[in-house]
């Protein structure tokens, strides 16, 4: 893998947001606006190391599911933060396998080998729109015989495909949340609604403020005759973390109510950090993992300190030799991760996160975010890559 300048393309900010990247511009604390998107340089990566991430990509889900089986065969869900009440709900989810659809891992990788697992992004991941489709049309657009390590849209598709099959209503609610202002979760879940629309289900948007609750179900705003429509299938831009702790989370894990959600309960221990320090408790220095625990740093002289819980991360503080480095978030005190402290790749002053996509448990492909700061933050850009490889017909 390795950066390279390219010429952006004309008018390419108009192109992106037509093609629905709404929020390709990121505000800056004085007020000015810098380009979340950025084409003005690309990551060229060779088949071979694809074919290795991917592996290795599966390999890590495959790990991650079974720490989470592990966490309930052992009764730890306090060490996740988990209520009491919540926890046979859990069990009963990961028991039962309900749908899950997708998740991203976040790998520290330079382009030589291994790379190694950051945190697992199982139950909301954003940066969806841009990883399937804004950076395919940058490649039509760019370099048409070339290839590309992304194939999330037609696994999105298939996957929904799957999920419709085994519904005795095909009717899907997507919801997510109208508070957050950026456009990004409108759009994500706009376009899941899109993916699973062409794989033959019927769709329906809401905000999570709509959903109510009948005294036996949850139900949708209907129409002109006011009558309300049944959730039976509900796929949440909204995580787990945030429904436990509302006054309806305990509905939401009732076994008699009838509401199916996408993604299931069980996705609260892979999208919850302490399954960085499981992992490695299971499978002790393993290639792609850093090691990680929960009640203290153990004696690593360089560590990050993470929150258990907050989507996409939240509050961060790297202890180095040369000292501290603090990104305040918005999330607190409800337990903490702490794992080896790994430098982000630098790509001409520039440090890589690369996020590896997960659909139906199977790899699907990569979006790579850049950073002037050490932790990818709100402020981070997205570049395209391309394979360095003909495209298949």
């Amino acid at each position: 893998m390795r950066r390279e300048s390219s010429t952006p393309r004309p008018d390419w900010s108009a192109t992106v947001r037509g093609q629905g990247l709404v929020y390709a511009d990121t505000e800056l604390p004085d007020g000015r606006f810098m380009s979340y998107w950025d084409e003005s340089a690309c990551y060229r990566m060779e088949l071979d190391e694809v074919l290795r991430l991917e592996e290795a990509t599966e390999e890590l889900h495959r790990m991650s599911v079974a720490a989470a089986e592990h966490v309930v065969a052992k009764n730890r869900f306090a060490e996740f933060g988990i209520p009491a009440w919540a926890a046979e709900a859990v069990t009963r989810s990961l028991r039962e396998q309900p749908p899950t659809l997708y998740g991203r891992f976040d790998l520290w990788y330079d382009g030589s080998w291994p790379p190694k697992m950051l945190e697992y992004n199982a139950d909301t991941p954003t940066a969806l729109v841009e990883a399937s489709v804004i950076q395919w049309y940058w490649l039509e657009d760019t370099r048409p015989t070339l290839d590309q390590w992304n194939s999330v849209h037609e696994r999105l598709v298939d996957a929904w495909r799957k999920i419709g099959a085994g519904l005795h209503d095909p009717l899907l609610h997507v919801a997510w949340s109208d508070e957050e202002e950026t456009g990004e979760d409108q759009m994500t879940a706009g376009y899941l609604a899109e993916t699973a629309h062409q794989a033959g289900l019927k769709t329906e948007m809401l905000p999570m403020l709509e959903i109510g609750w009948d005294g036996r179900r949850f139900t949708a705003p209907g129409g002109a005759d006011g009558v309300r429509t049944p959730i039976l299938t509900c796929f949440k831009l909204y995580p787990w973390e945030w429904m436990l702790a509302e006054p309806y989370g305990r509905l939401a894990l009732e076994p008699g109510t009838p509401t199916t959600w996408i993604e299931p309960a069980w996705k609260l221990l892979l999208s919850n950090k302490a399954l960085l320090a499981v992992l490695w408790e299971l499978y002790p220095d393993h290639p792609f993992l850093l090691p990680a625990y929960l009640d203290s740093p153990r004696g690593m002289t360089e560590y990050v300190v993470k929150p258990l819980l907050g989507r996409e991360g939240g509050s961060v503080r790297i202890v180095t030799g040369a000292g501290e480095i603090n990104n305040p978030g918005i999330y607190g005190d409800e337990g903490w991760c702490y794992q080896e402290f790994r430098a982000l790749p630098s790509f001409s002053d520039n440090h890589v996160v690369l996020g590896s996509w997960v659909v139906a448990g199977e790899s699907a492909g990569a979006g790579i975010r850049e950073s002037k700061s050490l932790i990818t933050d709100g402020y981070a850009r997205f570049l395209p890559h391309y394979v360095d490889a003909p495209r298949e017909p």
